[in-house]
């Protein structure tokens, strides 16, 4: 060791879609994508980014060894997770469900909070968090909150106020509130072992996070849009050091 080897970037897991995509010729091909957004925000903050899609023989042992191979770990955001999950029965405006994507995803968070890795969940992201560790939803927010603004039309992102917990870790980072790019209809109502760290006016919660974990933390909008980068930079100098 000469004490100038170059810095490894750390290799941060990003779960991906399933979806059909048009593209060109190619009409309805069943693809594995994500919004590369992540993917830039990750390569700023000094990370490489391997895409994990979902598979339908995903368990504790194949999850397992995905992780030894990562250094954190991202929980995209995407569709409404099946309420069976948690044993609730479906609301009607909840969205078809995505079996292979919520046993990867769960089987994924607890095997990274067992090995203590980094771990950033977004919007459903931060539901997956909750749910995995015994945790609930809030099925169709406007039903409570009365109105349409975490979600306020098809491929539009609504955007207000976040107010944060002082003495939390996201405090820390991002201050006493954000303005954020949101689109969901759906919260986390419970969950076990997080601590609830922000806010939206309506009570909605946006943000948690594991007082115990070195980086545990889950945020109900969407960072990846907006060219803020400091969630992701914690998240990838949290992997730096693990």
């Amino acid at each position: 060791m000469t004490g100038h080897e170059p810095l490894v970037p750390p290799v941060i897991g990003v779960t991906s879609y399933v979806e059909p995509v048009d593209r060109g010729d190619w009409i309805q091909q069943r693809s594995a994508v994500l919004p590369y957004d992540y993917v830039a925000h990750v390569e700023r903050a000094g990370g490489v980014v391997l895409v994990i899609p979902p598979r339908a023989d995903m368990d504790d042992e194949l999850a397992g060894a995905i992780l030894d191979r990562l250094d954190g770990l991202v929980i995209a955001g995407g569709a409404d997770v099946d309420p069976e999950v948690y044993g609730q029965d479906p609301h009607p405006a909840v969205q078809e469900a995505r079996p292979e994507r919520d046993r990867s995803e769960l089987a994924l968070v607890r095997g990274a909070r067992r090995r203590g890795l980094p771990l950033l969940g977004v919007c459903r992201g931060m539901q997956i968090m909750a749910v995995e560790a015994g945790g609930s939803l809030e099925q169709h927010l406007p039903d409570r909150v009365g109105h349409d603004d975490h979600s306020p039309r098809p491929g539009v992102f609504g955007w207000h106020r976040v107010d944060l917990v002082e003495a939390s870790r996201i405090h820390g980072l991002l201050g006493d509130h954000v303005e954020a790019h949101s689109y969901h209809h759906q919260a986390v109502v419970s969950h076990p072992g997080y601590a609830a760290t922000g806010h939206a006016a309506d009570g909605t919660l946006e943000s948690m996070e594991d007082p115990d974990a070195r980086f545990a933390i889950g945020v109900q909008w969407h960072p990846e849009p907006g060219e803020d980068d400091r969630l992701f930079v914690a998240l990838v100098e949290a992997a730096r050091h693990r």
